[in-house]
């Protein structure tokens, strides 16, 4: 069992309503897709054609922040305020999907895109499951 899982397990609070198994998978896919856009921007910032791949460096650290604070935010279980979740989790489905859509543009050139667009479309199905169970 994950990490992620165990510490959802020993919460004292409890699951507080909430579908723990896809609250785990959110978690787990907003802190991997924050790594992967973290690392794709770095991979981009080294590539010759850097110029082509601004918009993607700035799609990546945009999904990369918001990922990261959606993990944090709903790995807080005491004091759980569903309308802030699901808000959290709409905008970084939203972030999500616009570095997707960017790193689809070079995935054909760039491996690193193709990984990162992958993780983001995982992690946008993620937010906006647990959200609609919310």
């Amino acid at each position: 069992m994950s990490t992620a899982g165990r510490m959802l397990e020993s919460h004292p609070g409890g699951p507080g309503g909430v579908d723990v198994e896809k609250l785990r998978v959110c978690i787990e896919a907003c802190f991997e897709c924050a790594q992967a856009c973290t690392a794709c921007a770095d991979a981009c910032l080294g590539e010759e054609a850097v110029a082509e791949l601004v918009a993607c460096v700035r799609t990546d650290l945009d999904c990369a922040d918001l990922c990261e604070t959606t993990g944090r935010v709903l790995s807080r279980r005491t004091g759980h305020d569903a309308d802030i979740a699901r808000a959290v989790l709409e905008a970084c489905a939203l972030a999500c999907e616009s570095c997707a859509d960017e790193c689809e543009r070079h995935a054909s050139v760039h491996e690193h895109c193709r990984v990162c667009a992958e993780a983001c479309r995982r992690c946008a199905r993620a937010c906006r499951e647990l959200a609609g169970s919310l």
